[in-house]
């Protein structure tokens, strides 16, 4: 006799390894400095190790989405916590660059099958309410970047180093891994709804399917890739830079769990191009900002970067529903592609200013010049939101001549 499926359970287990995932992130931006320190290694390495993380992710949000009906969710969820406690002991025990990205690849790895299984098993558990649910679901990423930034501030207060903060990482990791034992795991989306191999591989070659990919690329490059930098570049404006990380994860988790009433003003695409615009201007203004008023400029950007990623996905996932499964994770894998080809282009674009502005006026402190590359590098990378605008700008000309109106009805609660 099969036992029966607890949804509470499963969600809960899956809610609390989203969170693991998010403290992946958290924490490892906040040793983006710390680690480059303790091995000797410049940022263009250290952006190559942090981007590692990112390739793991993308490789089994890829490869998670076939498996997931070949092996089953509840062997996924295996797979996904291997990766975890492997690569959070193997990172504590690291003696050098090879050690440290092979590290960050297994955790990446880790993040990624937790992020296709959930997809699928919620998707499967709650087949009339699957996009609310997802929504729910994500906002443990956001939120478990504020427990994560909050607890590396407060270790790093404490000054117990960087082994002990990737080591908080390990006790979460383990419950979530007893909360799957023995549960009965349902049958994917996919297998339930018998969906063509292709008909959906068709629908992934539309016009607007791939439009919507290269917009994610962008969007993803703006949130993950910004983020994971933020703390070092931001690490001389005068106030603990792991804070402004919280502070806009905070805003994030706030915006994400009303996004239904958010969309009840704004279409999906206004919602994408409004992101878009308060993304510029959040980032234009922290290149320039100092002290507490940064907050400010965080809070902008946090307000801007707030509903990219559930708003690309459930766009897609309502305009171009025949995509299926494979449209979500191909977009959702875009956007981690994104972020793992830009962080050592943005950790060379920093390390290049700091040559520059150290070179053409000896009369600055280490400070200063940390401070003035940060925010010129947060400048250049500004140029991003700036195409979306564009971008954005043109699907809502292209919705306003199609269709009258156009919600992602899941996504509001």
């Amino acid at each position: 006799m099969e036992t029966a499926i607890n949804k509470r359970r499963l969600f809960n287990a899956c809610s609390l390894a989203l969170v693991v995932t998010a403290l992946t992130f958290a924490i490892r931006a906040n040793l983006m400095g710390p680690l480059g320190e303790a091995f000797g290694l410049t940022p263009k390495a250290i952006g190559e190790i942090a981007s590692a993380a990112f390739w793991g992710f993308t490789a089994a949000m890829l490869v998670g989405g076939l498996l997931c009906d070949v092996i089953g969710l509840g062997k996924m969820y295996i797979l996904a916590f291997i990766g975890h406690v492997a690569g959070i002991i193997l990172t504590i025990y690291a003696t050098g660059y090879w050690s440290l990205f092979v590290s960050t690849l297994l955790v990446g790895l880790g993040n990624g099958f937790v992020e296709s299984a959930s997809y699928a098993m919620v998707s499967s558990m709650y087949t009339t309410d699957k996009i609310r649910k997802i929504n729910a679901w994500h906002i443990w990423f956001p939120a478990g970047i504020v427990i994560g930034g909050v607890l590396a501030y407060l270790l790093t207060l404490l000054d117990l180093g960087w082994k002990m903060q990737m080591a908080v990482m390990l006790p979460p990791t383990i419950v979530y891994g007893i909360m799957f034992l023995k549960q009965q795991f349902p049958r994917s989306e996919r297998v339930s709804m018998g969906v063509s191999n292709r008909e959906m591989i068709r629908e992934c070659l539309r016009p607007l399917f791939i439009f919507m990919l290269f917009c994610m690329f962008l969007t993803a490059a703006t949130e993950l890739g910004t983020n994971q930098w933020i703390v070092e570049l931001l690490s001389a404006v005068g106030v603990p830079s792991i804070l402004l990380l919280v502070f806009i994860n905070g805003i994030m988790t706030v915006g994400r769990a009303n996004a239904g009433f958010i969309l009840q003003r704004l279409s999906p695409t206004g919602l994408l191009l409004f992101s878009a615009i308060f993304s510029f201007i959040g980032l234009y203004w922290l290149g320039s900002a100092e002290g507490y008023v940064t907050f400010a400029a965080a809070g902008v950007f946090a307000i801007g970067i707030c509903f990219f990623w559930p708003t690309m996905i459930g766009f897609v996932s309502e305009k171009l529903p025949k995509t299926g499964p494979l449209g979500l994770s191909l977009v959702g894998g875009a956007g981690l592609l994104s972020t793992a080809l830009v962080l050592p282009y943005f950790g060379q674009l920093y390390d290049h200013q700091l040559t520059f502005i150290a070179a053409t006026d000896n009369r600055l402190s280490p400070e200063q010049v940390k401070l003035a590359a940060g925010a010129r590098t947060l400048l250049f990378i500004s140029a991003i939101p700036a195409v979306l605008i564009v971008a954005f700008g043109m699907l809502k000309i292209r919705s306003l001549k199609k269709v009258p109106s156009l919600k992602i009805s899941s996504l509001k609660k």
